[in-house]
């Protein structure tokens, strides 16, 4: 069941499987990937289709020096991709890869007993939140004028509203007439975040203030 089903000369019956077996999988990992977490069309369609597309590489070049060129073009394309991806969708492409390159050298059990191993573990971490920051953890970007102190401006506050906050970092903005400064914080009680907001504009000459429960990519 383990072994690849290819010979040295490819029929029309093993290169069906091997596609047919790559599409029907990459169908699936798109759909495991988007049973909790939304992603764009792009990426969804990338999953479906990137395990046909490596399945026919590898198997045009399979026996040939150029299968390790083809395999490292091959990730390139995840790396390299034309916007930046949450690592969660990396990861996905490289499930997607790895499918193609299991049924590009015909080994279409393998690549079947992999899919059903990762679906369960991708879904099973989704289903217990695993990594997942609680109700209380936020993430707080507050605007300062440049000739602002900040460093002790909002600590009293800080202190009264999270149990935990940390100054992740400090950019200029609108021309360098402003500071944005990214904290990351553990609320005491998520219901006063209106009135921290509130304390907060008083100090910052009421300025952009983000709350928000996901990081700005650029804070990562």
């Amino acid at each position: 069941m383990l072994n690849s089903i290819l010979s040295a000369q490819i029929s029309l019956p093993q290169f069906l499987i091997c596609e047919l077996t790559a599409m029907v999988l990459g169908f699936g990992t798109s759909l495991v990937f988007l049973a909790r977490d939304r992603h764009s069309n792009t990426f969804s369609q990338s999953l479906a289709l990137l395990p046909g597309v490596v399945t026919l590489v590898i198997m045009l070049v399979n026996g040939n020096i150029g299968a390790g060129l083809a395999v490292a073009g091959t990730f390139a394309l995840v790396r390299f991709r034309s916007a930046p991806g949450t690592a969660k969708e990396i990861t996905g492409l490289f499930m997607a890869v790895a499918i193609g390159l299991a049924c590009g050298m015909g080994y279409v059990g393998v690549a079947l007993i992999f899919f059903v191993l990762m679906s369960l573990y991708v879904l099973g971490l989704g289903a217990v939140r695993f990594g997942e920051e609680g109700e209380k953890h936020r993430h707080l970007k507050i605007t300062v004028p440049e000739n602002t102190d900040y460093e002790n401006l909002f600590a009293d506050l800080l202190e009264k509203y999270t149990s935990f906050h940390e100054l992740n970092k400090v950019r200029t903005t609108n021309m360098g007439t402003l500071y944005e400064l990214q904290y990351r914080v553990v609320l005491k009680d998520p219901r006063q975040i209106r009135e921290m907001i509130d304390e907060i504009r008083c100090r910052n000459g009421n300025l952009n203030i983000v709350c928000s429960r996901e990081a700005d990519r650029e804070m990562m």
